[in-house]
């Protein structure tokens, strides 16, 4: 083959090559799409109605005072447990306790209001202080509660009856004493599910 030949189909051959390169990006039909999309993330809103349960005075050996109060759950999400959290600080107004005051505070966790002899947990705060959130639920919020947990929207009713316990002794060294309780209701969601 000759020179001319040579140049002649190197050519050729480059503009063949530019011409597919040109073709290869026009199309006659295209198309496209876009996709708005959105992760939201519900909410876990637990609250305590009232949020002052108990507030006595002048409370004397022997005394009981029943009150109720509701959990609502007021979020996007079911919740699955409640815990509980117990703490409690004592006054000692003459300085003279030789025992702790939370232990002659017996705290009844009762079904509901029209059954307040029907007991579903019995202890003292000084124990409820000691025990841990996983055992609170297992004795008091899971036969309250149960296994349904509490549905985003709904509430649960509670009623609770403290006593100071009469030890049939000397109590003498609580007297004008204040015991300042605080309860925190913690609130877990259940497992994740298929959306």
């Amino acid at each position: 083959m000759g020179i001319k030949k040579q140049l002649g189909m190197g050519v050729a051959t480059a503009v063949l090559g530019l011409s597919l390169i040109g073709g290869g990006t026009f199309a006659y039909f295209s198309d496209s799409t876009e996709t708005s999309n959105t992760f939201a993330a519900g909410t876990l809103d637990l609250t305590a109605e009232p949020t002052e349960i108990i507030n006595v005075e002048n409370m004397a050996p022997g005394d009981s005072m029943v009150r109720d109060f509701e959990l609502q759950n007021s979020g996007t999400l079911d919740i699955n447990t409640v815990y509980l959290e117990t703490n409690y600080t004592v006054e000692d107004a003459q300085g003279d306790n030789s025992e702790d005051f939370g232990e002659h505070i017996e705290v009844e966790f009762l079904y509901n209001v029209n059954n307040l002899d029907e007991v579903i947990y019995q202890t003292t705060l000084a124990e409820l202080q000691d025990m841990t959130p996983e055992a609170i639920n297992e004795h008091i919020f899971y036969p309250a509660i149960g296994n349904e947990g509490l549905a985003a929207g709904d509430s649960h009713d509670l009623v609770v009856q403290f006593n100071f316990k009469d030890s049939g002794e000397d109590q003498n060294q609580f007297q004008g004493d204040a015991l300042n309780l605080e309860w925190t209701f913690i609130a877990t969601q259940g497992e994740g599910e298929d959306i």
